[in-house]
């Protein structure tokens, strides 16, 4: 697998990363043993980052992570980059998010508790997953710089933040990564000011949902494909007014990357790649099957004609739907 570096200071890692999210929560029903063997094949295959988040399953996908690098020979652990977040709270009583909160005190309490499910003595990347506007970030971000300073944490990294808000972050303390939702579905990255913000301070971006969630593998035909309790039913691109319109789209995809000899996913996902060295997309899975198709993709140099071709596909503005509910595109750009 080919290498990239998530910014000017940060983690080198493999070009395509691993999102687990869904080995423990959110898409279907978990699959541990299919999992664990899935992580097993990412190692096999070059794949060094690995992405979590505290607010998967409240713990659950820390928890299962841990148990398997638990398992793993020293060697194996000194060379993965494993990436986790915090800030989302929790309802007690329904178990959805329903709080941020990025106050100095709970950056260190979340961070011991991330320390604890995990297994492990240091975070490599720790994110702040969502910004509270109320807290400045230059208290959330020192207390992170603090976690560095003691060795719990070797590199920091925003999520869906603003550009102000990651410059003011980035002069606190290095910033070597910003998640971002970026996808051919999703190009607000491409058309606003935070991939120039990013380039210009020397800041990687970390692709989540490249695969659109899944629609854009080309593999789901219908909500019938979804398991009942699928997190997926609840928002908007997969709505029964939006669905048909978005998978007409995954279709001319389809017929494109036909034509280039590969599945959709990689398309798609040399499409990213092809954006610049700076960018790391991190396709989930929980089968090893489509981890290995993924992982292809690295391999997949398009020539720029091709990458129009893939990008003409979904012209700008017609996927139907946002991204995300209207509750948790509230917590966005802060």
């Amino acid at each position: 697998m080919r290498q990239r570096r998530l910014g000017a200071q940060g983690p080198v890692v493999s070009a395509l990363g691993l999102g687990c999210m869904g080995m423990s929560t959110s898409y279907g029903v978990p699959d541990d043993v299919e999992s664990l063997r899935t992580l097993d094949r990412a190692v096999e295959l070059g794949v060094t980052l690995l992405d979590t988040a505290d607010a998967y399953g409240r713990g659950a996908n820390e928890e299962f992570l841990g148990r398997w690098l638990g398992g793993q020979p020293a060697a194996v652990r000194d060379g993965l980059v494993v990436s986790t977040k915090f800030g989302l709270r929790h309802d007690a009583a329904t178990g959805r998010v329903n709080a941020v909160d990025t106050s100095a005190a709970w950056v260190r309490a979340a961070c011991h508790a991330s320390l604890r499910r995990l297994g492990t003595d240091r975070i490599d990347l720790y994110y702040m997953h969502r910004r509270d506007p109320a807290v400045p970030i230059e208290e959330t971000v020192g207390a992170l710089a603090e976690l560095v300073a003691e060795g719990s944490v070797r590199h920091l990294g925003l999520s869906e933040v603003s550009p102000q808000t990651l410059r003011r972050a980035h002069a606190v303390h290095p910033i070597s990564a910003v998640q971002l939702e970026h996808s051919l579905f999703t190009r607000d990255v491409l058309a606003g000011d935070m991939l120039a913000t990013c380039r210009e301070l020397g800041i990687g971006v970390v692709a989540y949902s490249p695969l659109g969630r899944g629609m854009l593998t080309g593999a789901l035909t219908s909500l019938d494909d979804l398991t009942a309790d699928d997190a997926r039913r609840r928002w908007p691109r997969f709505a029964d007014e939006n669905l048909a319109h978005n998978l007409a789209l995954v279709r001319a995809v389809r017929a494109v990357a036909e034509s280039l000899g590969c599945t959709p996913a990689q398309a798609v996902l040399a499409w990213l790649l092809a954006q610049g060295e700076d960018i790391v997309p991190i396709p989930g899975t929980k089968r090893r099957a489509y981890l290995e198709e993924n992982a292809a993709a690295a391999d997949l140099v398009l020539s720029p004609e091709q990458a129009d071709r893939i990008r003409a596909a979904v012209p700008d503005g017609a996927v139907a739907g946002e991204r995300y509910p209207l509750a948790a595109l509230a917590r966005l750009g802060h």
